[in-house]
């Protein structure tokens, strides 16, 4: 195969996957990957709108289900809209933009923030998060992208 061939090939990731959301501070979280999901999720509870240097900005938690900590995360938000819920029932979100990280690749993502405590995933990842980025969905396996990969800072070394 040649390597104009190799560079053309999509990036198989799986129906879930472990990704960053270095723009919050979350190195890593346990994402389902949903393309019926129009617009992606994220926990997030104990919203409070406030403003920063004349813009919008919203303050959250995120709870992981994993370890069940919580982290206090802070944004610009980007919008408010009605999104529908799992249900179908459209609720009001705030929206924030955000760069998210899968395997080695990073690219910018809306995310609106909903109470998903009930749910499994701390984070639902809707097909517009994946639009135009050579990514296929094999949906018979899992964490096919491996650990997000974070750029280390350059390190100083002394003489």
């Amino acid at each position: 195969m040649t390597a104009a061939r190799t560079a053309r090939q999509p990036t198989r990731i799986g129906w879930r996957e472990i990704v960053g959301l270095p723009g919050l501070d979350i190195p890593s979280l346990h994402a389902k990957i949903d393309t019926g999901a129009r617009t992606s999720a994220l926990n997030a509870v104990i919203i409070r709108e406030f403003e920063r240097d004349g813009t919008k900005w919203v303050e959250f938690d995120v709870t992981f289900t994993e370890d069940r900590h919580v982290q206090r995360c802070s944004a610009p938000v980007a919008d408010r809209r009605e999104i529908r819920n799992t249900s179908g029932i459209p609720q009001l979100r705030y929206v924030i933009e955000t760069s998210l990280t899968l395997g080695s690749r990073r690219w910018q993502i809306e995310l609106s923030l909903a109470d998903r405590e009930p749910m499994k995933f701390d984070l639902i990842l809707g097909r517009t998060a994946l639009r135009n980025r050579r990514i296929c969905v094999d949906p018979g396996r899992s964490f096919l992208s491996g650990l997000p990969v974070h750029p280390t800072p350059d390190i100083i070394r002394s003489a």
